[in-house]
């Protein structure tokens, strides 16, 4: 009897040449679920991303691509951190300070310097690329559960790359889901800094 992760990776539909299996539909589906309610900054978007990292956890590996896999890890633990974290009336978006800003850009840049070379020689499909929107999804996810409004600046810059990168890879449906990000997180910005403007002149 055939087991519901083999069920999962059976194909779909094919659309272009590209054969979308069942998981990566529920991928996709179960994302932009997750993001959409991030940007009204509801509580309940960090089950929807712990469930869809999940599944994409898996998708990765299967692609080699590790260090989007072992991102995965992270969005779970941060989702628990994001439910616990936000107040159960959702997000209050705030400004992070200078000073943090070039930190967060520096750190970025030397931690992928030190993980590509380390890519290269697991055999992963990708390094350089993979490894600085590794870290710029990292940072974006950590800047998200504590409610900064310049999370969606930095998924705006990362979901743009990682159109590019699976693009590459030939994954087309995962290529076209980060179009969709990329739009969404752009949304998403525009959303939480007019909020925190709100809360600023109600003060």
């Amino acid at each position: 009897m055939p087991s519901i992760f083999n069920f999962l990776s059976d194909v779909f539909i094919t659309i272009w040449g590209y054969e979308l299996s069942y998981l990566e539909l529920l991928a996709v589906i179960t994302s932009i679920i997750a993001v959409s309610l991030g940007i009204t900054g509801k509580r309940i978007t960090w089950p929807w991303w712990a469930f869809s990292s999940v599944i994409y956890g898996i998708l990765f590996l299967q692609w080699e691509l590790f260090a989007s896999a072992a991102l995965q890890i992270v969005f779970i633990i941060a989702s628990l951190f994001g439910w616990f974290g936000w107040a159960p009336t959702g997000a209050k978006p705030g400004p992070l300070k200078n000073k943090y800003r070039v930190a967060t850009v520096s750190a970025i840049i030397l931690a992928t310097l030190a993980l590509a070379p380390l890519l290269k020689s697991w055999g992963a499909a990708s390094t350089y690329a993979d490894a600085v929107l590794f870290f710029g999804s990292l940072t974006a996810q950590i800047l998200m559960v504590y409610e900064k409004f310049e999370s969606w600046i930095i998924w705006l810059i990362v979901d743009a790359g990682y159109v590019a990168l699976y693009a590459t890879q030939g994954l087309l449906f995962t290529s076209l889901l980060y179009v969709a990000f990329t739009v969404l997180a752009a949304l998403g910005w525009g959303k939480w800094y007019a909020a925190h403007r709100s809360a600023i002149r109600s003060i």
